[in-house]
């Protein structure tokens, strides 16, 4: 992938403050939800905060296989990772993604026992911009990696 497209769906995916996450429900079929785009670390890895006892939560137990999404619906970008997605109830997890009003969610706080996070790997992707699609695997970005 050239650089000029990294540094694009890099820009898009910082940019974005929603991201489509799909998951694969017991009968094997794609479903998705709109989360909250908190944290990434470089292309590879996002995270996402959630319910412990969220129908999402438990079809990543069942399946990690996971795809998301970001777009930016007025430029028609789109960027979409595929990977496997891990729940995580660590503390430092919990911690890395608070975020100030979670407590309308999590009552307890950080030590919420229903707060997780899912940490999501990419593994591949697809960049589409200006009628093209351009795929990619997560090792042509190593070295634009933030």
């Amino acid at each position: 992938m050239k650089n000029e497209l990294r540094k694009d769906a890099r820009e898009l995916m910082e940019n974005a403050k929603i991201v489509y996450v799909s998951s694969v429900n017991g009968d094997g079929f794609p479903t998705i939800k709109a989360m909250l785009a908190l944290h990434h670390e470089g292309m590879t890895t996002h995270y996402f905060s959630t319910l412990l006892s969220s129908k999402r939560v438990s079809q990543f137990r069942q399946n990690p296989k996971a795809c998301i999404y970001f777009c930016d619906d007025v430029e028609f970008k789109g960027l979409m990772l595929t990977g496997t997605v891990e729940v995580c109830t660590d503390r430092y997890h919990k911690e890395l993604l608070w975020r100030e009003g979670f407590e309308m969610y999590y009552p307890k706080g950080v030590e919420d026992e229903n707060y997780c996070v899912l940490k999501f790997t990419a593994t591949s992707g697809n960049y589409y911009h200006k009628l093209a699609n351009h795929s990619f695997e997560m090792e042509e970005f190593n070295d634009v990696e933030a």
